[in-house]
Formats: C-alpha cells, structure tokens, sequence
C-alpha cells in the first residue's frame, strides 16, 4: 500500500472534507468509520473507492477479516500514520479502517416491496443521530423500506451511520418530499398509521399485518397536517408520567415491534 504519513496530503484532505454535508453532495461522496459498518457496506454493495488503513490500529480478528473481504472490491488502499488517521475518522473511533464510498441510491423508484410490506415513515426529523437509531430498530423488526420525507439532516452524516450501526446500507432506504411520499404509499396500497400525540386509537388496537405504513414526525413538532388525511390512522402511545411523548426513535421502536409482534 501506499504510505500517507502527512495530513495535509491532498486525498487525506479531500477525505476529511466529507464530515461536511456540502463536501458530501458536491463530491457525491461519504465516509464510512469502523469495521462493523464497512462491512455491512461491502454486502450492500455499496461502493467501495478510497480505504485508509493505520495498521498500528487496525487489530483483531474482526478487522483482519473485513481486509480480506476489502481487497476484491477495487477500492484504492493506503496506509496512514496514526497521527493521520486521527485527523480522518469520527470522534473517537479508533478500529484503524476509514473508507470513501459513494453514496447508495435513495430514489423512491428504486425500492421494491414485498406482498405485505411494512414501511417506516420519518418525516422533517433534524437529529441524525435519531435517524440512525430508527433505521437500526426497522432492521431489527425487519422493516421492509424506510421512507424518509421532507429531510433536515443528511441521511449520510457521520452520527446517522454510527447510530445505524451500518443498516443505513442494508434496508431499502428512499427520501422524497412528504407529498410524494404519502402518494406513493397510496399507490401502493398501504395502510397509513401515523403516530400523533391527538392519535384518537391506542397502538396496540391496529391491524398491522396488511400492508401498512408506520409514520412518525419532528422530534418538536410532530407530523405535518399532510398526515391528518381521512384515510390516515392516527394512533397514540399512553403516557403516564408528566411527558407527552417520547423520543421519535423509542416510539419507533415501540409501533415497528408491536407489528413484527402482530405479524409472528
């Protein structure tokens, strides 16, 4: 490989530039931190164009094994010092791989459903750590397609990815303006249950194994009135304490179990 032992190196710098969201569209670029998520990347088949490596940090089994599955992919490969890798991953992840990827498609065209299909909703949610935690609990609950409408944060920002745990590449996962998205599941003929603090139907007393939409807003404002359409249902979580809700990503968790429990 390639040794890199300056940070000002050019690809180093056009690299750390990607913790920037315009960096990241402008290049059509991201980065993608940690053994774990590279490697659900590389089954994605996401691809795959820089990898930077620090051996003094890249050990273990887990990391020699994602370099084996790294060298058939046609990424370039460099070494850096560790004083550069510093400068190249997130915070403090320290696993001695970082790769530069281009971003998946996020086209509502490209996804597929299944017969039954369950589908999560995000809409304007601005944390991207929230993001992350969602598509990590519709993985686990084997979420069909997350749909993420009217976005106030990069879907590919650095906490989404880590918060995810790398499912961000694995699920079917769309963007689009909450107009398109809410036609598209008519079209699709998909039972819309949205998640209202006002929801006039306790959760548990939806039918969720037709195929259905889970749909949930803002972590300050809620949904939008585009979700207070006839053939929406609005559903509520009881709150027993002095909160009126919880966090987008609990309640996530919450309704997508409550249907992969009602779906066996």
């Amino acid at each position: 490989m390639p040794q890199i032992t300056s940070a000002q190196n050019p690809r180093v710098k056009r690299a750390v530039r990607l913790r920037d969201a315009r960096q990241r569209r402008s290049q059509r670029r991201l980065l993608i931190d940690g053994v774990r998520e590279i490697g659900r990347a590389i089954a994605a088949g996401v691809v795959l164009h820089e990898v930077f490596v620090c051996p003094a940090l890249c050990g273990g089994e887990h990391a020699a094994a994602l370099l084996e599955r790294l060298r058939p992919t046609g990424a370039e490969w460099f070494e850096v010092a560790e004083s550069v890798f510093t400068k190249l991953a997130f915070g403090q992840r320290s696993e001695g791989v970082v790769a530069v990827a281009e971003p998946p498609c996020t086209s509502l065209g490209a996804v597929r459903l299944p017969a039954k299909p369950l589908v999560a909703v995000l809409e304007a949610i601005e944390k991207p750590g929230n993001v992350g935690a969602v598509l990590r609990s519709a993985d686990g609950a084997g979420v069909d397609a997350v749909v993420v409408a009217d976005p106030r944060t990069d879907l590919f920002n650095p906490n989404a990815v880590r918060a995810s745990l790398g499912t961000l590449f694995t699920l079917s996962v769309a963007e689009a303006s909450g107009p398109e998205a809410l036609a598209w599941l008519r079209e699709r003929g998909l039972h819309v249950v949205a998640a209202r603090v006002d929801g006039s139907v306790p959760y548990t007393e939806v039918d969720y194994r037709r195929p259905t939409a889970l749909v949930l807003g803002n972590e300050a404002a809620g949904l939008s009135s585009l979700w207070q359409a006839p053939d929406v249902t609005a559903v509520r979580l009881p709150m027993l304490g002095v909160a009126d809700s919880l966090n987008v990503s609990a309640a996530a968790a919450v309704l997508l179990y409550e249907a992969r429990r009602q779906r066996g």
